[in-house]
């Protein structure tokens, strides 16, 4: 969850006139939830689609969507809003944003309410272009978006899937939480900073049968491993995820690889490393399993049943890691920094990152994570608790330098 950087925010949002303009209504609502306070400024054309009515109660603030007043006869009531915003504003972001909108903005035009504040703006702006796959996919609407990522502005691309015309292809508005983890992710300073890099990422839990029905488990819920390839893919990396069983909201671009078994994870560790620069293992891996696995349901009977188990394969330990930046996750109940070091030194890593089962609100399934960041060079980073998402950046921040002080000796 993103409450510590939305909280107290103030996000001024662009609606452009396309059919995806109504998913404004959804993206005001869940920022407020947050805890941001929202402003919001239409296109003329954006009218047809959502009423400024519906946004002005769910945002509880006036909505802009003309320069002028329609008449003054009856007086002014005019003031200089454009400058106002631009200064009140921590964030912008236009979503949806129509070709047309991303195209004033590109030339530098000021002709309408929203791109006259835009040329005002002295906080980021998000663009998330949205359009029909054929007007999306031309030169010059990609010329566009091109020239406003290297002015700086943070673009978020469309989506692939079914759009309003019937046909498939480039040009959805993304889901709403992906729009927030973006906004989330800019308020907090970070940039595409992980361009070029492949980044391969483990997660969730593994899952080790013991007959057709039971199985061996622990309590991971996938939300660090996650939160970890939404946070690389949105700093710029090509990201693929190993996952174990979970119920956790991936980006489509990610490649998802679903696994079961820690045997079933090693296999896929190693036939995916080799293609990428970084391997991220965040995922809590079995460390036993049955002996011996029954074909059928066992039965309960009348007297105790005990289960033999035996250690499954150390992945980390038999990985071959020439030229590749490793990360390992270490999860612990007594000694935690002791036992952290020593697994770092053991299993050969390049860093590793903390957990301790006594920090509250911390670890298995809860949305919160406080991690420690340990790293070769004997560097320990300590950090309070924080949401998972945010805490994933500080580890993929923490790789960045190292990576770039290694390469710099």
């Amino acid at each position: 969850m993103h409450y510590e950087t939305l909280k107290g925010k103030k996000i001024l949002l662009g609606v452009t006139g396309c059919i995806a303009a109504y998913k404004s209504a959804f993206l005001i609502r869940e920022l407020v939830k947050f805890g941001a306070e929202v402003k919001v400024v239409m296109t003329p054309s954006a009218v047809q689609f959502i009423s400024p009515l519906t946004l002005s109660v769910l945002s509880q603030n006036n909505v802009i969507v003309k320069i002028f007043p329609d008449s003054q006869e009856s007086g002014t009531d005019m003031t200089t809003w454009h400058i106002d915003y631009a200064l009140w504003a921590d964030l912008m972001i236009v979503a949806p944003a129509t070709i047309n909108t991303i195209a004033k903005i590109a030339a530098g035009f000021a002709d309408n309410a929203l791109t006259t504040l835009i040329t005002a703006l002295r906080c980021p702006l998000i663009i998330c272009p949205t359009a029909d796959v054929d007007m999306y996919n031309k030169d010059i609407t990609k010329q566009n978006l091109t020239k406003l990522e290297s002015l700086g502005h943070y673009i978020l691309p469309a989506e692939e899937g079914e759009l309003a015309s019937g046909l498939m292809g480039m040009g959805r508005l993304p889901e709403l939480e992906k729009i927030i983890d973006s906004i989330s992710f800019v308020l907090s300073g970070l940039k595409k900073d992980l361009k070029g890099q492949k980044i391969l990422v483990t997660a969730g839990p593994t899952y080790e049968d013991i007959d057709p029905v039971r199985f061996l488990g622990n309590r991971s819920s996938g939300k660090m491993g996650v939160s970890i390839a939404k946070a690389a893919r949105l700093r710029g990396a090509v990201v693929t995820i190993i996952a174990g069983p979970n119920s956790q909201f991936l980006y489509p671009e990610i490649k998802l690889i679903n696994i079961r078994s820690a045997s079933e994870m090693r296999k896929a560790v190693e036939k995916e490393l080799p293609a990428n620069d970084i391997l991220i293992m965040s995922a809590a891996v079995a460390d036993f399993k049955p002996a011996k696995v029954a074909d059928r349901k066992i039965k309960k009977g009348n007297k105790p049943f005990s289960l033999q188990l035996t250690l499954t394969s150390d992945i980390l330990s038999s990985l071959k890691k020439e030229n590749k930046f490793i990360v390992g996750f270490a999860l612990e109940t007594d000694n935690e920094l002791k036992n952290a070091k020593k697994k770092l030194i053991d299993k050969n890593l390049d860093m590793i990152i903390l957990n301790s089962l006594k920090d509250k609100k911390s670890g298995f399934e809860f949305d919160s994570n406080k991690i420690t960041i340990l790293n070769k060079s004997g560097r320990v980073t300590k950090l309070s608790l924080m949401s998972k998402f945010s805490a994933a950046n500080k580890i993929l921040t923490e790789i960045i330098n190292h990576v770039s002080n290694s390469s710099s000796v």
